[in-house]
């Protein structure tokens, strides 16, 4: 039987990295994302994860062209920073509606059509857990998947169907860019993980990848981060950090 995995955001960064591993493990690949994926051998559709007529025609052709989905990979997001004093309505809904509302409709899209004992892997955050500045509303989001995560393990449990999160730390994406070509946010995120190291797309894909594996077979509900160990410690500003003040002058 056709394993097929059905990836959100699957056009770049740390989705594109899934669609094509999961090509590389042999999976018929659906990708779903704002921009159609230009990969080969990738059945692509262009949609909003907000909208569930999309998320339901695209569910029907998916099966009818590839069969059951075996796996689903929720990483479709957005990452806006802003403070929380000046994060305007129609921004905080956007992160909610991608983040948050998206992952639940392409569950509820796909979820009824996967085949018993399939697996979801939900993408959060290391940011779910750690207070960032300039970034509350989208740490909110994060946490809200976390949440449903765990509550989608119990539902489906009965059907053998396995749901887990990958909360990843800094990864180097197309998202991220704007930020990390900045050297002081950079350095700072370099020189808060113990790894010493940013993350890299792959780095995430890996981890993925096993846990819709039947390695994970016995894994569900559970949030792993995959951060070069940036969670341990506390997380830099995604707003222009302050120059350090001068130290004080002594006479002696």
């Amino acid at each position: 039987m056709t394993r097929v995995a059905v990836v959100t955001g699957g056009s770049s960064g740390m989705g594109l990295a899934c669609a094509r591993r999961y090509r590389a493990e042999g999976f018929a690949v659906a990708s779903l994302d704002l921009a159609p994926s230009g990969e080969r051998d990738v059945l692509a559709f262009a949609l909003d994860v907000t909208d569930p007529e999309a998320l339901a025609a695209a569910a029907r052709r998916i099966e009818a062209e590839l069969g059951a989905p075996t796996a689903l990979v929720n990483a479709a997001g957005v990452f806006p920073p802003t403070t929380l004093e000046t994060v305007t309505v129609d921004l905080y809904r956007r992160v909610f509606d991608v983040n948050v509302l998206g992952t639940v409709l392409a569950t509820q899209a796909f979820a009824p059509r996967m085949a018993d004992g399939g697996a979801i892997v939900m993408i959060s955050s290391v940011d779910s857990t750690l207070p960032v500045s300039g970034l509350a509303h989208y740490c909110a989001s994060k946490a809200g998947v976390d949440a449903l995560s765990r509550s989608a393990a119990l539902e489906l449990g009965p059907r053998g169907i396995r749901c887990n999160v990958v909360a990843p730390g800094v990864v180097r994406t197309p998202l991220m860019a704007p930020f990390l070509d900045r050297p002081e946010i950079s350095e700072s995120f370099t020189s808060r993980t113990p790894m010493g190291r940013l993350g890299a797309p792959d780095d995430v894909a890996d981890v993925v990848t096993f846990l819709v594996s039947p390695a994970a077979r016995w894994i569900t509900g559970a949030r792993i981060p995959v951060d070069g160990g940036l969670s341990l410690r506390e997380h830099p500003s995604m707003l222009r950090e302050p120059a350090a003040p001068e130290p004080e002058r002594t006479t002696t």
